[in-house]
């Protein structure tokens, strides 16, 4: 589909009705089109501010609401938090998520996120971070600090969302996802499979991000990671075909963005990751946790990549300009070697 053309209801029900095995060829072929079907990008997420967070997600655990057993948390020093990052890097990681449980960012938090995603950039990484809803300026900000990607999931179809969450609108998010597009910065969104929704639901979930004005460049699904204390904490899981499926149709339909394998990577058994590393998936995040959730161990990852023949992708860090004018400079003072003669007086 041309990329400027619109998913209808009709025309994404008919890939949810495929033959689970002809989808998954098509999404193959796909996939090759757009990417090197050997290479997986490579994340890790870092709570740096953890639960009481206001909102009412019937998910998480880091809600004030619920009784999780969770220990809150304030805002990390700088510090740490790019310590953690040194040792993604040395793991293997080349993007460093930086997540925190609010509604949104205070301004006094703003002087501190700009230090972390500088700090982070200046070790080679991509930066992402995941906030909740921002105004304008905090997006211009946070893309002037040299912000990589914005993480704001959409979590279900509009729909279903109000069953959720009712403490920020559908809405809400879409402008959030609108103010990070306008200041630059790469769209970071997906959703979350096993809420109870319907295969309509998970239907209009894709087809709300692959319609947007230009889809995100990094589409996270997850499978729900059900917590004590949760509203959801009962419900069933998913089968595994039909998250398998879902990942086939958002790489289908979003042909250029990376599909993460998410939450749930804990509970899904190797055979099933690599059915959906078959059907299009080339994201996932690598580490011991997701915020506050497991996450499979670094070595059974690259013991599962090497099974399947994968490879962590190299990621390619723009330099700013800035960064530009610093490593001319450091070659200004270098002496001569038999590729570079020194013209400088």
């Amino acid at each position: 589909m041309n990329q400027t053309e619109r998913w209808s209801a009709a025309q994404t029900q008919t890939l949810f009705d495929t033959p689970l095995l002809e989808l998954l060829f098509t999404a193959q072929q796909v996939h090759r089109e757009h990417f090197d079907p050997r290479q997986i990008q490579v994340s890790t997420l870092l709570s740096i501010k953890t639960g009481n967070c206001p909102e009412d997600c019937k998910y998480c655990p880091q809600s004030a609401r619920y009784k999780t057993g969770l220990a809150s948390e304030a805002l990390m020093a700088v510090d740490q938090v790019l310590e953690s990052a040194r040792q993604a890097k040395a793991a293997g990681s080349g993007r460093f998520c930086m997540g925190a449980a609010w509604k949104n960012p205070h301004e006094r938090d703003l002087p501190y996120l700009e230090q972390m995603i500088r700090g982070v950039k200046a070790l080679g990484m991509e930066s992402c971070m995941t906030l909740g809803s921002l105004t304008p300026s905090q997006a211009e900000r946070l893309k002037h600090a040299g912000l990589d990607y914005y993480n704001h999931n959409l979590d279900t179809s509009p729909e279903y969302y109000d069953k959720i969450i009712t403490t920020r609108s559908y809405q809400e998010r879409l402008n959030t996802l609108d103010y990070v597009r306008q200041a630059g910065i790469k769209v970071c969104s997906g959703g979350i499979l096993g809420l109870g929704e319907s295969v309509t639901d998970r239907a209009g979930l894709l087809r709300q991000l692959a319609n947007m004005p230009e889809p995100p460049e990094s589409v996270p699904i997850n499978m729900l990671v059900k917590v004590a204390g949760t509203p959801l904490d009962n419900l069933p899981d998913i089968d595994p075909f039909e998250f398998i499926r879902t990942i086939a149709i958002a790489r289908i339909m979003m042909p250029r963005s990376y599909v993460r394998l998410s939450a749930g990577r804990e509970q899904m058994n190797e055979q099933t990751q690599a059915m959906c590393f078959m059907a299009g998936a080339n994201s996932i995040f690598y580490g011991c946790k997701l915020l506050t959730t497991p996450n499979p161990e670094q070595n059974s990852d690259l013991k599962l990549f090497n099974k399947l023949g994968l490879n962590p992708e190299k990621q390619q860090i723009q330099q700013t300009y800035s960064e530009q004018l610093v490593r001319i400079a450091k070659q200004l003072h270098e002496p001569d070697t038999e590729h570079y003669y020194n013209a400088a007086p």
